[in-house]
């Protein structure tokens, strides 16, 4: 150890929520290829069974810019699992109309995100598993629950 060297005064939250996070991800995505999906067209495609959504709604519910979420529907339509309708609503706008394809695959895609979900909190002993989830739960409304743009941070890749 240098001179130089910090030593730390608490746990390294940001590593261990990132590197969880991340591997959860690939866990996902590998469970997800299986059927030809990625985790954002999971998302849009069930997000917008459970309600009239336009593009922009569905974006900001799966936490995508615009291009991202562009480039996710033209992949679903190009699948044959979603649609682009005008929405009864507001005519300018365009909501994503899941095709009884796509919703008998996100019937299949949920229940292999719950497996993901539920294997890795099965990993944890019961009682460890309810206060994690309460722990992030409470973070993810309370303290953490407002995002602080500056120009230098960056949103994680996915």
């Amino acid at each position: 150890m240098t001179a130089l060297a910090t030593t730390r005064t608490e746990p390294d939250l940001s590593f261990l929520l990132d590197r969880t996070s991340h591997v959860l991800r690939t866990q996902m995505a590998a469970a997800l290829a299986d059927i030809g999906l990625t985790a954002r067209m999971h998302c849009v495609l069930v997000h917008a069974l459970e309600a009239e959504r336009t593009q922009a709604q569905l974006a900001e519910l799966g936490d995508m810019d615009k291009t991202t979420m562009v480039v996710t529907v033209d992949a679903l339509e190009k699948a044959g699992l979603a649609e682009r309708k005008p929405s009864s609503a507001d005519r300018r706008a365009r909501i994503i109309s899941v095709t009884p394809a796509g919703a008998k695959l996100a019937a299949r895609s949920t229940k292999i995100v719950d497996g993901v979900h539920r294997r890795a909190l099965g990993s944890l002993p019961s009682v460890e598993r309810e206060s994690l989830l309460r722990a992030l739960n409470h973070l993810a409304e309370g303290h953490l629950s407002t995002v602080v743009e500056t120009a230098t941070a960056r949103r994680a890749r996915q």
